[in-house]
């Protein structure tokens, strides 16, 4: 893939941002950053915490790297003051990035499309009363999952062994959302499958495989641990990855993204079924991310994927993304 750098123009790298997950953003805004410019680039470190958006088109940057994560980076807060700027961004438009980051949203259109995912029940601020909370696992079973549907980076989640846990793990999830997903637990493999490109022409990196100390792939785990083992090749039977990257793609495309994104699995150790647990819009670009892990075993470096996610930015007014049809 040939790419004018010069072209580029002057390029904005959001990092940083407001959410929850601001030191990861700053953490993969960095690595981006240092990638663009060994190539050439003219790119700049932009925090949106510090100086207004509007500052983008006053200073003529041309092109927008978004290394946010979370509220008002992912979630197509940014992506629709961008498209108002004009200014070409990476990743999913205004639309796919605000269903993706509410995994209720999420699920339904899955759901909607026939796309396995795990069941769930999702509690409105009135529904998170005792007698309420308590009768979630007599409907989803134990162990269950527990989570702010709008945030990433396993921020707020617990694994509920047991009744007496489920009022703590609610409250904790409401900290960060004011509803709360109540998720069933699948005991099986972790997965991960990132996909780049838009509509036909998208394509699905190799499946890793993510082996977290007793199952616990948190927040320490994702980002700062070295206990957690990745295999990339996933070492599946060629028949299921090849089932793993086929449900990713349906799902990256049912969302209408485009550009880049990253599909969350779990392969139930009993059955071998495969379900989708959310889809990344803006996924993680640190020394332990599994986007450019995948891009590695795909024969892509780190600065040639950084290089090609940038030439693939868009505006939603620019892009022929659309809500496509699962493929079969």
């Amino acid at each position: 893939m040939n790419i004018d750098i010069e072209a580029l123009g002057k390029v904005a790298v959001l990092m940083g941002g407001s959410s929850a997950e601001r030191e990861v953003s700053l953490m993969s805004g960095r690595g981006v950053l240092a990638a663009l410019r060994a190539q050439g680039v003219d790119a700049q470190a932009f925090d949106p915490a510090e100086r207004d958006l509007s500052a983008l088109k006053a200073e003529g940057f041309g092109r927008v790297f978004i290394a946010l994560h979370g509220r008002h980076g992912e979630d197509g807060t940014v992506q629709g003051a961008l498209e108002l700027l004009g200014i070409p961004y990476t990743g999913s438009g205004v639309m796919a990035s605000a269903i993706c980051m509410d995994k209720v949203m999420t699920k339904r259109v899955w759901v909607a499309e026939g796309l396995p995912t795990p069941r769930w029940q999702w509690l409105a601020p009135e529904q998170q009363a005792r007698a309420d909370v308590h009768a979630v696992p007599d409907t989803l079973g134990l162990p269950l999952i527990v989570k702010p549907p709008r945030e990433g980076s396993s921020i707020g989640i617990t694994k509920v062994q047991g009744y007496s846990q489920m009022q703590d793990a609610v409250s904790l999830a409401a900290r960060y959302d004011a509803d709360v997903l109540c998720e069933e637990f699948i005991d099986g493999i972790e997965l991960t499958a990132a996909v780049l490109g838009q509509g036909a022409s998208a394509r699905v990196l190799p499946v890793i495989r993510i082996d977290a100390p007793e199952g616990n792939y948190d927040f320490e785990h994702k980002y700062f641990s070295d206990d957690t083992g990745y295999r990339c090749p996933s070492g599946l039977p060629q028949q299921e990855e090849a089932e793993v990257q086929r449900l990713a793609l349906a799902a990256y495309r049912t969302l209408g993204c485009r550009g880049w994104g990253r599909a969350d699995l779990m392969l139930r150790a009993s059955d071998r079924r495969i379900f989708l647990l959310e889809m990344n819009t803006s996924p993680g670009m640190t020394s332990h991310s599994l986007v450019p892990m995948a891009a590695r075993a795909a024969g892509l470096s780190y600065e040639q994927l950084c290089l090609r996610l940038l030439a693939d930015a868009s505006l939603d007014s620019r892009a022929s993304a659309s809500l496509g049809r699962v493929a079969g």
